[in-house]
């Protein structure tokens, strides 16, 4: 199991213009700012971004970070980026979301010297803004796979469960697709039993919906649902069913339940940005990147009790399966997005 490193420094900014309002810099020093639209604790892939950022921080002389939790509410993150913006100390503003790209553009033609970096997004061609996207299709085809595999052993319906925070471009034109693209690489005859919470952080709700999917028939259900979906997690416990999960390791949330994850390097990527931007690398900024399982951005973790819990059978074809999506079977080649 791959481990997020630990935090180096972590300052929450409530008030975020008075809590900028640092001492005068010295020179040369870089100031970085990664700005969590949600919450670091129980999300992995905030988690990754923060520990990214922290490394590449450490690594790079006369570099400061700071970590401003902005919450989950998104009607207030337009005004908590142009607030941070405003106070002119960041040389660079760094965070992980599909929305961000958007509000980061809109802060720039504001603030032209800002400078941004996303992970888990996607805009071009924006002077100000670096970002990448994952080819999350991949993604969604590997735990999908794992889930009709299982599902077909067991004899079950040829459904599987998929409950989403909202709907979002990433779901809805990678994420998705590849997930039923896996199921049914397995069998033609699977379908995706959908259902939306509203929200990132209702685990009630999450779990409501669940009980309701399993009720159905499904035996597997994956959550894209932030923290909301440790309510999956507790619907499966109650009703001895399995769940899948995505960006990051779930197996701890409940070792028997989950039987595998989808996981991406954004640690990884996420400190090679940052220090490529941190040492200079100005000629990132205006690009969108796509990474891949063929980088190894994009990876299956195999080390929780769920998964060796599985028949050899079904670990054997999800790891040729694995081995067959490294080498462009299927080919998900994204160029844009």
């Amino acid at each position: 199991m791959r481990k997020v490193r630990g935090f180096l420094a972590i300052v929450l900014l409530t008030g975020l213009l008075g809590a900028c309002a640092d001492n005068e810099k010295t020179v040369g020093q870089l100031d970085v700012a990664v700005f969590v639209p949600g919450m670091v604790a129980g999300s992995p892939i905030y988690e990754m971004l923060v520990a990214g950022a922290t490394q590449a921080v450490s690594e790079v002389p006369n570099a400061t970070l700071k970590i401003i939790e902005a919450g989950y509410n998104q009607a207030e993150w337009l005004d908590k980026l142009t607030a941070l913006a405003e106070t002119a100390e960041f040389e660079l503003i760094v965070s992980s979301n599909p929305a961000l790209p958007d509000l980061c553009a809109r802060v720039a033609a504001d603030y032209p010297e800002q400078r941004f970096f996303i992970a888990d997004a996607y805009l071009a061609g924006n002077p100000a803004i670096h970002t990448v996207l994952y080819n999350q299709q991949e993604q969604g085809y590997m735990i999908g796979y794992l889930a009709a595999l299982y599902t077909k052993e067991l004899g079950g319906p040829p459904v599987v469960g998929l409950i989403a925070a909202q709907s979002y471009p990433t779901l809805d034109r990678l994420i998705r697709p590849g997930f039923l693209a896996g199921l049914q690489a397995v069998d033609p005859a699977f379908q995706i039993e959908y259902r939306e919470i509203g929200n990132w952080y209702d685990a009630a709700k999450a779990a409501e919906l669940a009980a309701a999917i399993y009720d159905s028939g499904a035996q597997v259900i994956l959550p894209i649902a932030g923290s909301a979906g440790q309510g999956v997690v507790a619907t499966a416990v109650e009703r001895d069913r399995k769940v899948v999960w995505f960006d990051g390791s779930g197996y701890q949330l409940a070792p028997n339940v989950v039987i595998g994850c989808a996981d991406l390097a954004q640690d990884r990527l996420v400190y090679e940005r940052v220090k490529q931007l941190l040492e200079g690398d100005d000629q990132l900024y205006g690009q969108a990147a796509i990474v891949s399982v063929r980088e190894d951005y994009i990876l299956f973790d195999p080390d929780g009790e769920g998964y060796r819990a599985l028949s050899p059978s079904v670990r054997q074809q999800q790891e040729n399966a694995l081995q067959a999506l490294a080498a462009g079977q299927p080919d998900f080649l994204l160029t844009d997005f």
